[in-house]
């Protein structure tokens, strides 16, 4: 049975999975895409969701946390994918490559990825 991450892959989408292999959200610039980190209100864009990169309570968005980008010292951070390919770990960390800088994410799949995948 394959994982959504793996199906998300396979079908060419832009998403991030985290080191536990928890799927993190779709990198897709829609507003309305329930998936997407661009949506405020969604599991994956919701400053208070538990599987949002950008809530810092959570495992995934905590500076202290082994899973999240923006723990300076985190050896498995989320991986970042492009069109269903691995294109770089989303992490703070120095000494990870290749990396994208999670506190830039948002500009970065602007400029990368469509509005509608």
């Amino acid at each position: 049975m394959q994982s959504e991450a793996e199906a998300k892959q396979l079908s060419g989408e832009s998403f991030i999975v985290a080191g536990d292999e928890t799927f993190l959200g779709k990198l897709n610039p829609n507003a309305d895409d329930n998936e997407s980190i661009f949506n405020q209100y969604g599991p994956y864009g919701s400053k208070y969701s538990q599987t949002c990169i950008f809530n810092p309570y959570s495992p995934y968005g905590g500076q202290y946390s082994a899973l999240s980008p923006f723990n300076q010292y985190a050896t498995n951070p989320p991986r970042v994918f492009l069109k269903g390919q691995f294109v770089g770990y989303l992490t703070v960390n120095q000494y990870k490559t290749p990396k994208l800088d999670p506190n830039s994410i948002m500009d970065w799949a602007k400029q990368h990825v469509s509005t509608y995948g």
